[in-house]
C-alpha cells in the first residue's frame, strides 16, 4: 500500500470543521514556550494512535520536548481549508503532502521559512545535500524552504500494479485479458458463472477501484486505463495535468478520457462494478478485497502488491497484468503510471508563529535522525525492526494474519511520516518491496516506453509563484467541481455522449487553458534547466 496524493481543490468548499487544539499560528502569539510542541498529524485511515508508537518517546527525548498530538485520518481537505483561511496552524503539521505546494504558495506567511534555520537542522541539511532532487523539491524559486521532503530509496518505479484473480480465470477456463473488450468479457463471466466456486452466484465483485476524491484522481482508479491509450499518468492523474511528448495538456477534456469513461460506464451498467464504488471509504474498499476466509470476492483491481490489496491469505490467487490495450494491436505505445516514489515532497511544515521555535525545530530534526527515520517508516524497534550490526532488518508482521504493507501502515506513520533512509545505512526491507518488484515484471516493457522528462510532469520539482498558483487554484476549484461531479454521474448514469461538448466548453470557460499555459511555462523552464 502506498501513500496517496492528497489533493486540494473542489473538496475544500464544503463540510469544513474547525480543528480543536491547534495552538500555533501565523499571528505569532499562539502557544507557549513551555516545552510542549503541538503537532497535527495527517494519518492513513489504518494507522493506530500515536500513543501506541514507542518511537514517539524517542522523538521527544531526542528533541527535549513533550509533544501534544492532533490526529486527523479523514476529511483533511475540508478541515485544512478552514484552518488556513483562519490563519491558525499548529506548531508543526506532519503528513505526506498534507500541506501542498498550492497551500504554501497561497498561505506562505503562515509557515516558517526553514532556509534560515538550517544551523538547527543538521539532519535536514544533510538530507538536502545528499540528493539534488531533494533540495530542488524543497526549495521555492525565490529560495524559501517551507516544507521538507522524505527519502526512502527502496521503492520501484510505479506504485500501482493491476491484478486479476487467476484462480477465477482457471475455474472458468479463461485467459488473462489483454484488451478492454477482453476484460469486459472476463468480468461478465466472473459475474455470471460463480467464479469463486462457493455456490453463491451473486457474491462476486468483478471490478472494484480505489475511492475517488472530489478533488481529483489517485492511483488505482479508472484513469489508470489511460495507459492503454498511450497516455502516462502519475498517481492516477491528480487534477488531470499531464505531459505528452513535451506538451502539457489536461486529460479531463481529452477524447481518451472520454473513451475511459464510456468503457467504465459500460461495465457499471452491466453490473460488473461494485455497487459501493462511489460511496465506500478506503477501509471498506480494502476490507472487501480481503474476501471471506479463503473465498475471494473481487476479480479485478489495482493495488500496491497482491498481499496488500487482497491480504496474505488470498494473495496467491492473483496475478499481476501488463497494461490493457484499448484495442488489440493499437499503434500508440502503451505507457504506464510512473513516479520516483523515493523522493516524496512536503512531509512537515512549521508555523511561522510558534512560540517554542527551538523546540519545534528540534522535533523536525529528530524526525530525520537515522534510527528514528527507520522506525517512522517501518515501525518500532523490537516489534517491527531489529538492529543487525550497523544496519537494520524489517521484521515480518507480528500479526500473522497481516501482510507487511498493511502492518506497516497500521503500526506507524509509514510513508506519510518525515524520514531520511540514508544511502549509507544497510536496511533489509520488508517482503512487500520484493513482492512489488517481482510483480512489476509485466510492466517492464510499458515502463521502458516512458521518458520521465518528456512524458511526466515534474510536479515535485516545479515551484510555482504565489500569483500563478492562486490563478491555478481558483480555476481548478471550478474545473474540478464540474469534472468530478460529471465523472460520478457519467459512470453511474451515462450521458457523456450527449454532454461532452458542453462539458468541455464549461471547463475551458472556467480557465483550464490558462492553467495549461502556466504549467507549460514552468515545464519548459524546468526542461531548460536540465540541459
Amino acid at each position: 500500500m502506498k501513500s496517496t496524493t492528497r489533493l486540494a481543490g473542489a473538496a475544500l468548499a464544503t463540510g469544513a470543521l474547525l480543528l480543536a487544539g491547534c495552538t500555533g499560528g501565523g499571528s505569532g502569539d499562539n502557544g507557549s514556550a513551555d516545552g510542549t510542541v503541538d503537532i497535527l498529524v495527517v494519518k492513513h485511515g489504518l494507522t493506530g494512535p500515536m500513543a501506541d508508537m514507542a518511537w514517539v518517546e524517542d522523538l521527544e527525548e531526542k528533541a527535549g520536548v513533550k509533544i501534544r498530538w492532533e490526529e486527523v485520518s479523514a476529511d483533511w481537505s475540508q478541515k485544512k481549508a478552514t484552518m488556513l483561511a483562519a490563519g491558525e496552524v499548529p506548531d508543526l503539521i506532519v503528513g505526506g503532502n498534507a500541506v501542498t505546494n498550492a497551500d504554501l504558495a497561497t498561505y506562505s506567511s503562515l509557515f516558517e521559512d526553514l532556509s534560515d534555520d538550517m544551523d538547527a537542522l543538521p539532519n535536514v541539511q544533510g538530507m538536502l545535500d545528499s540528493h539534488a532532487e531533494l533540495a530542488a523539491m524543497a526549495t521555492r524559486s525565490s529560495g524559501e524552504i517551507y516544507a521538507l521532503p522524505s527519502y526512502r530509496r527502496y521503492w520501484p518505479e510505479t506504485i500501482s500494479r493491476q491484478y486479476i484473480n487467476q484462480e477465477w480465470l482457471d475455474n472458468l477456463g479463461l485467459d488473462v485479458p489483454t484488451t478492454w473488450d477482453e476484460l469486459f468479457d472476463v468480468l461478465v463471466a466472473f459475474k455470471e458463472q460463480d467464479a469463486n466456486g462457493n455456490g453463491d452466484p451473486d457474491d462476486e465483485i468483478p471490478w472494484d477501484w480505489n475511492p475517488v476524491d472530489p478533488a481529483g484522481f489517485a492511483a488505482g482508479q479508472p484513469t489508470m486505463l489511460l495507459s492503454g491509450l498511450g497516455l502516462p499518468t502519475t498517481y492516477g492523474g491528480g487534477q488531470g495535468y499531464v505531459v505528452e511528448d513535451g506538451k502539457v495538456l489536461n486529460f479531463l477534456v481529452d477524447e481518451r478520457y472520454r473513451e475511459v469513461i464510456e468503457f467504465t460506464h459500460r461495465a457499471y451498467a452491466a453490473g460488473l462494478v461494485s455497487k459501493q464504488v462511489m460511496t465506500q471509504d478506503y477501509s471498506a474498499f480494502q476490507s472487501v478485497a480481503r474476501g471471506d476466509g479463503d473465498v475471494a470476492k473481487v476479480g479485478f483491481s489495482w493495488g500496491w502488491t497482491a498481499s496488500d490489496r487482497y491480504g496474505a491469505r488470498l494473495a496467491d490467487q492473483y496475478t499481476s497484468m501488463a497494461p490493457l490495450e484499448a484495442e488489440a494491436g493499437q499503434s500508440t505505445p502503451v505507457t504506464w503510471n510512473y513516479d520516483t516514489e523515493n523522493f516524496s515532497p512536503n512531509h512537515v511544515v512549521m508555523s511561522a508563529g510558534t512560540a517554542d521555535r527551538d523546540g519545534a525545530l528540534a522535533v523536525i530534526d529528530a524526525f530525520y535522525d537515522p534510527e528514528i527515520s527507520v522506525q517512522v517508516l517501518w515501525g518500532d524497534l523490537g516489534e517491527n525492526v531489529e538492529r543487525e550490526g550497523d544496519g537494520y532488518r524489517v521484521l515480518p508482521p507480528a500479526d500473522k494474519n497481516s501482510d507487511p504493507s498493511t502492518w506497516k501502515w497500521t503500526t506507524t506513520l509509514a510513508d506519510a511520516g518525515p524520514h531520511w533512509i540514508r544511502d549509507d545505512i544497510d536496511v533489509e526491507p520488508p517482503a512487500d518491496l520484493a513482492e512489488a518488484t517481482e510483480q512489476s515484471a509485466p510492466l517492464r516493457e510499458a515502463l521502458a516506453n516512458v521518458d520521465p522528462v518528456t512524458d511526466i510532469y515534474p510536479f515535485k520539482y516545479v515551484n510555482i509563484s504565489t500569483e500563478d498558483q492562486s490563478t491555478i487554484t481558483l480555476n481548478d476549484t471550478t474545473v474540478l467541481n464540474l469534472a468530478m461531479t460529471a465523472f460520478g454521474r457519467w459512470v453511474t448514469e451515462g450521458g457523456i455522449e450527449e454532454e461532452w461538448d458542453d462539458y468541455v466548453a464549461q471547463l475551458e470557460s472556467a480557465g483550464l487553458p490558462q492553467n495549461v499555459e502556466i504549467y507549460q511555462r514552468y515545464y519548459d523552464e524546468y526542461v531548460a534547466s536540465r540541459s
